[in-house]
C-alpha cells in the first residue's frame, strides 16, 4: 500500500518556520492503529489524515471530507495547524475547486475558505472561565478551559516579549505537578505591542507534554482560548497575534458574534512524497 504525504508549515509563508504537520490524504480509512504508527513515525506534533466520506467523490471536486488529527503519542480532538497544512494540501496540491470546505472531525464540522494567500478557519470558541488571581508579577491572570483541559497563564505587563521568549519550561516537572487529567495543555501569554510594527495585539507559548509535545511551535487551538480571553481584555475582536516559539508564527483572528473564531495563516510546503507499507 502507498501512501500520499505533505509536510506543510502552517502559519508562516516561510520554509522551516511556522507549525510543521504531516498530511495524508486517503482514500479510505485506515486502522486507527495504523494512523497511530505513522504519526509516531513522523514525529510531529500532528499528522493528519483526510478522507473521502463519499466514495463518488475525489479530492478535487469534493467539499466535505473527515478529518483527524495525531501526535507521536494519542489521538486529539481539535488541531489548527494541522487542519490549515490539510486545506493548503487540498487547495495548492490537490487543486479543489470549491472556494470553501468542511471538515467533519470530532470538533464537529470545521469550514475553511481560499482568501487570497490565507486560508480562513471557521472554528469553535472555547472560553476559559478564572482559576485564580495570583498576584501582579509576574503572573496576573490564571485561567482553564475545560473543554479544551489548556491553562492559561497571563504574565504580568511588566513582562515583555523577550521574557516570554526566554522563558524554560520544563516537561518533567509539567507532568508531575499535573496528573488529574484536567490539564492537557499549558499555555503562555502576555499583552503585546500594537502601537509597534506589525502591531501584534499579544504574545504566546504553549506546552502539551501530556499530549507528547513538549512545546508546539504555533497552536491553532490555543488561540480558540486566547481569542476569547483577550477579546474580554483588549476589547477587540480583530486580532494579530503571535506565537513566541523559535519557529515563530502568525495568526489572524477574528471572533465572531455567533460564538465562533475565525483563524487565518498562511502555509508552505516543503515535501511531498509517498508512504510505502
Amino acid at each position: 500500500m502507498e501512501i500520499s504525504i505533505f509536510t506543510v508549515d502552517a502559519f508562516t509563508n516561510l520554509p522551516f518556520k511556522g507549525n510543521p504537520a504531516a498530511i495524508c490524504p486517503l482514500s479510505h480509512a485506515l486502522r486507527d492503529e495504523l494512523y497511530q504508527r505513522i504519526a509516531t513515525e513522523m514525529n510531529l506534533s500532528e499528522t493528519a489524515f483526510i478522507t473521502k466520506i463519499n466514495p463518488s467523490d475525489n479530492f478535487t471536486t469534493g467539499s466535505r471530507f473527515c478529518l483527524r488529527w495525531f501526535t507521536p503519542t494519542k489521538e486529539v480532538d481539535l488541531c489548527g495547524h494541522a487542519t490549515l497544512a490539510s486545506a493548503a494540501v487540498l487547495f495548492q496540491h490537490m487543486k479543489n475547486m470549491n472556494p470553501t470546505v468542511v471538515f467533519e472531525t470530532r470538533s464537529g464540522d470545521l469550514s475553511v475558505t481560499r482568501c487570497g494567500e490565507q486560508i480562513v478557519m471557521d472554528f469553535p470558541l472555547n472560553p476559559p472561565t478564572r482559576e485564580a488571581a495570583v498576584g501582579d508579577h509576574p503572573i496576573q491572570d490564571v485561567y482553564l478551559s475545560s473543554s479544551t483541559k489548556k491553562l492559561m497563564i497571563r504574565l504580568a505587563d511588566s513582562c515583555d516579549r523577550s521574557v516570554l521568549t526566554s522563558l524554560k519550561v520544563d516537561s518533567t516537572t509539567l507532568l508531575s505537578s499535573e496528573r488529574s487529567g484536567r490539564v492537557t495543555g499549558l499555555i503562555i501569554t502576555i499583552i503585546g505591542s500594537p502601537d509597534c510594527q506589525p502591531g501584534y495585539d499579544f504574545y504566546s507559548r504553549y506546552f502539551a507534554p501530556w499530549n507528547g509535545i513538549p512545546e508546539d511551535p504555533v497552536t491553532g487551538s490555543a488561540h480558540t482560548v486566547l481569542a476569547s480571553y483577550w477579546l474580554e481584555k483588549l476589547g477587540k475582536r480583530k486580532m494579530l497575534a503571535y506565537q513566541c516559539s523559535s519557529r515563530g508564527g502568525e495568526l489572524e483572528l477574528e471572533v465572531r458574534e455567533d460564538g465562533r473564531v475565525n483563524i487565518a495563516g498562511r502555509t508552505v510546503t516543503i515535501l511531498q512524497g509517498t508512504i510505502t507499507l
